[in-house]
């Protein structure tokens, strides 16, 4: 067992879903799907001064909508909210904390006005993230992560939380693009 490369192993799996299955399903994401709402009352990524959500995060153009606490049940989100999801609180925050990257919040970020944009930021942020994976070697893997929640975690431990994310919510993003597909179809 000691011949074996945790770090590559953990890239490996993120990497072989990213290229294999996430990114190919966003090839050609269209404004209409991003900001698409599948049913009244979902959370968005909207113009500022549009939403009515308790809690409207983001510094440019765009706004996130949010509540704290969330409702139960938490409303329906768009490919607009759960790509912003990723790229802010699952990877930019992380890349932030642990990889030289400025730092940012859902309030301080400038959410991406058309899928375009958006998808180049999470490129961007998951870049970031790999190559900083990448640079922590094994040694870097059995340090402590010292994260809010994963205290007493190693970085192994909150790069595996991180790629469950990352594969948890970018299926979701694919699911609302099936459906959106087949709207309006008997």
């Amino acid at each position: 067992m000691s011949d074996m490369h945790w770090n590559e192993i953990l890239r490996d799996q993120i990497e072989w879903h990213w290229s294999n299955q996430v990114r190919p399903r966003l090839d050609g994401l269209s404004d209409e799907e991003y900001f698409w709402e599948p049913v009244p009352g979902a959370w968005n990524v909207r113009p500022r001064g549009t939403s009515t959500a308790p809690v409207q995060g983001g510094a440019g153009a765009m706004t996130i909508d949010f509540a704290f606490p969330p409702p139960e049940p938490p409303p329906v989100t768009t490919i607009s909210w759960r790509l912003a999801h990723v790229i802010v609180g699952i990877l930019a925050m992380r890349n932030a904390t642990h990889f030289g990257r400025a730092t940012t919040d859902y309030q301080s970020f400038e959410y991406a006005a058309t899928a375009e944009e958006a998808l180049a930021q999470l490129d961007a942020e998951y870049r970031i993230w790999v190559d900083g994976v990448a640079a922590l070697g094994e040694a870097g893997l059995s340090r402590p992560c010292g994260e809010d929640g994963f205290e007493e975690h190693s970085m192994a431990a909150l790069i595996l939380h991180i790629h469950r994310e990352l594969i948890h919510h970018l299926a979701e993003v694919s699911l609302l693009r099936d459906l959106h597909a087949q709207k309006g179809r008997p």
